[in-house]
C-alpha cells in the first residue's frame, strides 16, 4: 500500500487515509510506518474467501498485488467503519504513491489489462471485483501492482459486473480518445474524478470510429442505454437475476475488453523533447562532467526518494537510482515519458516511477475536501531534487518567478543539483527572442545565486566549460 514519507506523521497515531471512505466494509489506515486495512464482518468474509483462492497466492507472488496479511493487536482503530470492526491487515508499502491522469498511456493500458486480468481469474474462482478504479492501481516503478483488496467479494449469483461502467469511463475511453483522436486523457481525468461518461466519449468519436473494435458495444450502446434508464427506477439487478443472468456473461465481456484494450495504440509525435538527445546543444565533454558531477552528488550518501523534475529520458534518474531507494522521474512531455515508461517497462525497472505532469502545474488536492488525491509533495518529499536544464522552462516558459521556484524547492526541505543556464546559452536566446525585450528581469545569474544562497547552503558550483551553463550543489538552510 501507500504511506507518506515517513516522519510526516506523528508516531503512534493512527491516521485515516483520506481516499478510501467510500467503501462501507474496508477503510485504509497509516500507524508508524505501517499500513492498515480495517474490515466489517462482510469485509472480513470476502478476504477469507479471497486469501484461501489460488489467485491470492499467485498474484502475490507475481508482484501484481499488494502483499497483504493479517494483523494482530493493533490498537487506536476504534470507530474506523460505520459499522463494527472485525479484522485488520497489514499491507506492503508502495514506495510513492501516483494518479492515471499522471500517467501516459501505456502506463493506463497497463493497468487496464491488469485489473481485467484479474477479474478474469477471480471469476474462476466465484469472486468478483466489486468496483473497476485505476486508483485500485500503483505502481513498483514499471510494475503495476493492485492494492484494493477490499475490493474482492464473493460473486452473488445473477448479478452483473458493477464495475463495467467505472471500467469504460476510467481506462477504456481515455484509452480510446488517445489511440482513435490524439485527445489527451490526462487532463480530462484530472478534471473529473469519475472519469468520461459514456455520452461524452460518443460525442467525440466520428461515424467511422463506430466501425472500430469495442466502438459500438461499449460507447455507442453505452450511451443509449444511459439515456434510457437516467430516468428510471427499476431494479436492474432484480430484473437480470429474473432472467438468468449467469457469470459466463460477465467473462465473455472481460475477454472482449481485453481485447479491444490490448488492440488500442498511441504512436507517440516526434517532439523537440523526445528529439532532445541528438539536439541539445552539449558538447560531449560538458555532458560528461554534468554527469560526473550528478553522480558525485547522488554517490555522497545513501537516498530514500529522489525527484528528477523535467527527467526527459531518465539518463540521470537511472544514475539516481544506483544510490536511492526509489525514483520519481517527471517531464511535461506526454510523449517523453510515454518512451521512458517503455524502456523501463523493457529493462523489468523497479526503482523509477516515470509521471507525465508540469512542475509548473502539478497536480492539486481533489475530491471531497481536496484529500481523496494529494498534491506531489503530500504524497512524500524528496531528499534530493534533481532540476537539470528545468531552470530556464520554469521561468521564461512557465512565467514562475525565479524566487517564487526556489522557495517551493526549499520547502520541500530537499538537497538539490540544480542547473542553471544564462542568457548566452542558445536555448534560453530562443525562449527569450519568443518574449519582449524587457520580459523577467529577475532572469539573471546574479538574480538566481543570491535566491539559491539564501535558501540553501551552497556545497559546489561549476559552470561547464562550454559556457553558459552552470551547476550548483546545494542543501537546504536548518
Amino acid at each position: 500500500m501507500i504511506k507518506p514519507r515517513s516522519g510526516e506523521r506523528a508516531p503512534g497515531v493512527a491516521q485515516l487515509e483520506p481516499g478510501s471512505f467510500r467503501d462501507p466494509d474496508s477503510r485504509v489506515f497509516y500507524a508508524g510506518d505501517g499500513v492498515l486495512r480495517v474490515l466489517s464482518e462482510q469485509g472480513r468474509s470476502d478476504w477469507e474467501a479471497f486469501a484461501a483462492s489460488a489467485l491470492f497466492a499467485e498474484a502475490t507472488a507475481a508482484g501484481q498485488i499488494v502483499g497483504t496479511e493479517p494483523a494482530e493487536g493493533e490498537a487506536g482503530l476504534e470507530g474506523a467503519l460505520e459499522r463494527p470492526a472485525a479484522a485488520v491487515l497489514r499491507h506492503e508499502v508502495i514506495p510513492y504513491v501516483s494518479y492515471p491522469y499522471e500517467w501516459p498511456f501505456g502506463m493506463l493500458k497497463d493497468a487496464a489489462l491488469l485489473q481485467l486480468d484479474l477479474l478474469r481469474r477471480a471469476l474462476a474462482e466465484e469472486l468478483i471485483l466489486k468496483d473497476s478504479s485505476p486508483y485500485n492501481i500503483q505502481w513498483r516503478g514499471s510494475q503495476p501492482v493492485f492494492i484494493d483488496i477490499g475490493s474482492f467479494e464473493r460473486l452473488r449469483a445473477g448479478e452483473p459486473w458493477a464495475g463495467y461502467r467505472q471500467f469504460c469511463m476510467l481506462f477504456l475511453y481515455p484509452l480510446m480518445l488517445r489511440a482513435h483522436k490524439s485527445v489527451s486523457f490526462r487532463p480530462w481525468l484530472r478534471g473529473s474524478l469519475d472519469g468520461i461518461a459514456p455520452r461524452e466519449c460518443a460525442a467525440l468519436m466520428s461515424f467511422r470510429d463506430f466501425f472500430r473494435r469495442g466502438v459500438a458495444t461499449h460507447v455507442l450502446l453505452h450511451a443509449r442505454l444511459d439515456r434510457r434508464h437516467e430516468a428510471s427506477e427499476r431494479d436492474i439487478r432484480a430484473e437480470l437475476r429474473k432472467a438468468g443472468f449467469r457469470k459466463e456473461l460477465i467473462e465473455a465481456n472481460v475477454r472482449g475488453l481485453e481485447k479491444t484494450v490490448r488492440r488500442l495504440e498511441w504512436d507517440p509525435p516526434a517532439s523537440v523533447w523526445t528529439e532532445y538527445g541528438k539536439t541539445t546543444t552539449y558538447s560531449e565533454a560538458d555532458a560528461d562532467r554534468k554527469e560526473e558531477i550528478v553522480r558525485s552528488a547522488v554517490g555522497a550518501r545513501r537516498l530514500g526518494r529522489v525527484w528528477d523534475l523535467g527527467a526527459n529520458d531518465g539518463r540521470y534518474s537511472r544514475l539516481a537510482a544506483q544510490h536511492a531507494d526509489y525514483v520519481v522521474a517527471t517531464d511535461a512531455d506526454e510523449a517523453v515519458v510515454e518512451s521512458l515508461y517503455q524502456s523501463l517497462k523493457q529493462e523489468g525497472n523497479r526503482r523509477i516511477l516515470p509521471l507525465a505532469l508540469d512542475i509548473t502545474d502539478p497536480s492539486p488536492g481533489l475530491g471531497w475536501r481536496g484529500a481523496e488525491r494529494k498534491t506531489l509533495a503530500e504524497r512524500g518529499t524528496p531528499d534530493l531534487t534533481l532540476c537539470l536544464a528545468l531552470v530556464h522552462h520554469v521561468s521564461i516558459s512557465g512565467n514562475v518567478p525565479i524566487a517564487d521556484f526556489l522557495d517551493w524547492l526549499y520547502g520541500l526541505e530537499t538537497a538539490l543539483v540544480i542547473e542553471f543556464p544564462t542568457r548566452e546559452d542558445p536555448m534560453v536566446r530562443r525562449l527569450l527572442a519568443r518574449k519582449r525585450d524587457d520580459a523577467h528581469p529577475d532572469y539573471q545569474r546574479e538574480w538566481f545565486e543570491q535566491c539559491l544562497a539564501e535558501r540553501f547552503e551552497l556545497e559546489h558550483a561549476e559552470e561547464l566549460a562550454g559556457g553558459g551553463r552552470v551547476i550548483y550543489v546545494a542543501r537546504p538552510r536548518g
